[in-house]
């Protein structure tokens, strides 16, 4: 749908609106009451007609396939830029399928507009139509230079959200850690409600997962601390982006949330389907799809999105294999790829990644924290690996060595765990997970003889 190949996320919307103002009443109008004939289309343009204060809906229209930005036109008065309407359409958009139909056809005022837009060359980004209901919004030439003062007024924005939030870490430490339970969920929200306004999404995202730890079992003050220095240690990297060599400076604009695009060449291999899970909060679901290129001997990561409670439209069966080009997004490190060309459909396959020891995965995870500091952990396969108890916890330890893995606390407690260890029954077994700094996160497992993948989450 979109260059990314995604739909956009809510932070990812309401970075766009010009105020506090317009992002609650975008909000507002993010919902199917207010709309109808809604679609978009494959070349990533969204339309529909918004009920408002007049006797016609306002005609709202927007194009967020330029890799300049997006253009918006509505036919309401609003001097706003872009405005409510538009801002409640994308993020009705962004909410998935279901809402706004994909592959739809554009009506004639839509069609008009994007077409004058394409043929002509121009950026069209009137905040206005003139008149409510009129065929065909004003236009202005395409500007690189325009563009390149949006990406630097929204670099100056970010930098002062940076610096704000810099000092808010500085009052936490001072006060002491624990006046952040005391404090209650309110301040992070506020704190990164602030981000958003800074249009930087990726810091909103980090202060949100702080204002989860306080309160949430023994240890929290280490791990919020953990936390702080890694988001302090973001807020200055972002301040000192012009002295990183030139990936960590991708991942850092991909970390504070700029929007990156998948221009890495194509890679066209076989992929087997490691893994498919969805993690969600009140704004969002989002789908993780690991891949294993049988040549390349490469793992990649697909996104997809949906809103909070729908499952996002791309799926992938755990254990089958297409074959696909993937196209990796910039930075350092980066395993997020987008999925491309397929050239048959998916099929079963008793292909399996090869695995690695524990103490090689620990290494792998700690080289990769030299491109990424931020990066809560890697994709590893583990070969010849037995589940076994420690304590009040479970580690995976190799069957023909002397290490282990300890598992993630979440991981201990699922039910993907008991899959696991009755799949073992004690022998050694093949795993692909997730190996951070909270653990190893068991994903998929293959038993030691012939037999299919067995999903773990």
């Amino acid at each position: 749908m979109t260059q990314q190949g995604v739909r956009w996320t809510t932070d990812q919307v309401l970075t766009l609106a010009p105020d506090a103002a317009s992002r609650r009443a975008g909000s507002r109008l993010g919902a199917a009451g207010p709309w109808s004939e809604v679609g978009s289309s494959d070349e990533g343009a969204v339309w529909g007609l918004c009920k408002g204060g007049g006797s016609e809906p306002y005609r709202t229209v927007v194009d967020v396939a330029d890799v300049s930005g997006p253009a918006y036109a509505c036919g309401c008065p609003s001097l706003k830029f872009p405005c409510k309407h538009a801002l409640g359409l994308l993020l009705l958009w962004a909410g998935g399928a279901g809402a706004v139909p994909p592959g739809s056809e554009a009506p004639d005022w839509a069609e008009r507009w994007l077409a004058a837009r394409r043929e002509h060359g121009r950026d069209v980004q009137a905040g206005t139509e003139g008149t409510a209901g009129s065929s065909a919004p004003a236009s202005v030439s395409r500007d690189p230079e325009a563009a390149r003062r949006r990406a630097a007024r929204r670099a100056e924005r970010i930098t002062a959200g940076a610096t704000e939030l810099e000092q808010r870490l500085a009052d936490l430490l001072r006060d002491g850690l624990a006046g952040a339970e005391q404090a209650g969920y309110g301040l992070w929200e506020e704190t990164a409600a602030r981000m958003v306004d800074a249009q930087a999404p990726g810091l909103a995202s980090r202060v949100r997962e702080l204002g989860s730890i306080p309160s949430s079992g023994p240890g929290w003050p280490v791990r919020l601390l953990e936390e702080c220095a890694l988001l302090h240690l973001l807020d200055q990297a972002w301040l000192r982006r012009e002295r990183l060599p030139d990936g960590l400076a991708a991942a850092v604009r991909s970390r504070v949330g700029l929007p990156a695009s998948a221009d890495g060449p194509p890679v066209r291999d076989r992929w087997l389907v490691l893994a498919q899970y969805d993690t969600s909060d009140a704004r969002l679901t989002t789908r993780r799809i690991w891949l294993y290129g049988a040549e390349t001997d490469r793992t990649a990561l697909v996104l997809s999105y949906g809103a909070a409670g729908r499952a996002p439209e791309q799926a992938l069966p755990v254990g089958l294999a297409l074959e696909a080009e993937v196209s990796a997004y910039p930075g350092a490190g980066q395993r997020r790829a987008a999925l491309g060309r397929r050239f048959a459909p998916p099929e079963p396959t008793r292909m399996r990644p090869r695995g690695v020891t524990t103490s090689q995965a620990a290494i792998r995870y700690g080289e990769a924290l030299r491109d990424d500091p931020w990066l809560d952990s890697v994709p590893v396969t583990l070969g010849r690996v037995v589940p076994v108890p420690d304590g009040g916890s479970w580690q995976l330890a190799d069957a023909d060595g002397d290490t282990a893995l300890p598992l993630a606390r979440a991981a201990g407690n699922h039910p993907g765990l008991w899959r696991l260890v009755a799949l073992s029954g004690g022998a050694p077994v093949t795993v692909f997970g997730e190996c951070g700094h909270r653990g190893f996160t068991p994903l998929t497992a293959w038993p030691v003889g012939p037999g299919p993948a067995v999903p773990l989450c």
